[in-house]
């Protein structure tokens, strides 16, 4: 079953990724440190596929990043390259972007985010050794991304490649999602847990107002303050929060809002910012500053709007790569598990008379029902449900379960 306090945290990161390139506001970066809460949520759920998969997870997780990437380029690459971008073979890396693909000066601008998927990228390749170090010395492994940054940061590693920095400020955190897949954050008592996370936030917050960058106290331009700070932030959100959030359903529209930007992260995270730097213009056309409240409300919901609008015409793509049934908006509602008749039913109809039962999640609400235990175990479906064998009701032999869809949503921001 989905995890929903996971799911409302990428939500609330992939938000605040969005307002924060709309308004500039460094305080945000402060308030909620989204990009190190999106590669810890990455990080999980990286090291769960890992133990389900083994190495296969690695494709796996390719598989479900590239293809909205490839459309993003589809769109943007040919554009590039008819305003000036120069045709070369380093134009290849917009299919596989292991290094900063070429852009010319605006798409620079509207297309920086792919760093992001870069990032990702490397983490990813590197989660199956990562993985192995993290289970044979656990503590040894979260320390050395944190030490390769300080020492990087205070001068004793001055040619640091740009790779291994990237490895420093945000490898750390996911490996605390390493950690918290493994159950090691709840595990820890709050006599440990919350001097630690005191001590990184006293750091990290010592660095930043230390060391002010160009737009103030904003963790993008601090590497060594976001790291630290942004580790307390991980610790206490995974390590104390609650172990799921139901209550994110009780609204209708809010738990479908939340389901929408989970199952199309990626494709909001890929094409805000061109409809952000498409959008900056109006600053100077109708005086939307940013010390302008309703200028800067007005922008964030047309970019928003706008997102919806693209998300509506591509972001199916990402179920396609999920092996999802496709959506145009999803979360719709879908058919309660069938009563033990309609089971039956189904059953001799075959699997393409609907949606399997329980074919979302593993775990989920179908899964819970006996018939779809029993079918996903290979034994009979009985019909009648819980009377089984001994109501008297024959027993319908049931199809082999269909594969249920890997329930992995990348971390957007």
């Amino acid at each position: 079953m989905r995890n929903r306090y996971l799911d409302l945290l990428r939500f609330l990161a992939i938000v605040r990724v969005v307002v924060y390139h709309v308004t500039g506001w460094a305080t945000l970066t402060l308030v909620f440190p989204a990009m190190a809460v999106m590669f810890a949520l990455a990080g999980s759920l990286m090291a769960a596929s890992l133990q389900r998969w083994g190495p296969g997870a690695v494709v796996r997780r390719l598989r479900r990043l590239l293809p909205s990437l490839w459309v993003l380029a589809a769109v943007f690459v040919p554009a590039m390259l008819l305003t000036g971008l120069p045709l070369s073979p380093k134009v290849l890396l917009w299919l596989f972007p292991i290094a900063d693909p070429p852009a010319n000066g605006w798409g620079a601008i509207a297309l920086s985010v792919i760093w992001y998927l870069r990032d990702y990228l490397w983490f990813v390749l590197a989660s199956p050794v990562a993985l192995w170090l993290f289970r044979r010395a656990p503590v040894p492994t979260l320390i050395a991304p944190y030490a390769l940054l300080a020492a990087a940061e205070l001068g004793l590693l001055p040619a640091l490649p740009v790779a291994l920095h990237q490895f420093g400020l945000y490898f750390g955190a996911w490996l605390l999602g390493f950690a918290h897949q493994a159950g090691m954050l709840r595990r820890l008592t709050n006599r440990v847990l919350v001097p630690v996370a005191l001590a990184l936030a006293a750091a990290g917050a010592g660095w930043i107002f230390t060391h002010p960058g160009p737009r103030g106290y904003d963790l993008n331009d601090n590497p060594l303050g976001n790291a630290l700070w942004s580790a307390a932030f991980v610790l206490v959100l995974l390590g104390r929060g609650p172990a799921s959030a139901p209550w994110v359903d009780r609204s209708v529209a809010f738990g479908r809002v939340v389901t929408v930007f989970n199952r199309r992260a990626l494709t909001v995270y890929l094409w805000h910012m061109p409809f952000v730097a498409a959008l900056t213009p109006l600053v100077d056309v109708v005086g939307w500053s940013h010390q302008d409240p309703l200028g800067l409300a007005i922008r964030v919901a047309l970019v928003f709007a706008l997102v919806a609008a693209v998300t509506a015409l591509f972001g199916w793509v990402e179920d396609v790569a999920a092996r999802r049934p496709p959506e145009l908006i999803p979360g719709g509602s879908r058919p309660c598990p069938a009563t033990a008749p309609a089971v039956a039913a189904r059953a001799a109809d075959g699997p393409h008379a609907g949606q399997p039962v329980g074919a979302e999640t593993a775990g989920g609400p179908g899964a819970a029902h006996p018939a779809a235990a029993g079918r996903a175990a290979g034994q009979p479906v009985v019909a009648g449900g819980a009377g089984g064998p001994a109501s008297g009701r024959a027993a319908v032999p049931a199809p082999r379960a269909a594969r249920e869809p890997e329930t992995v949503e990348i971390s957007a921001g």
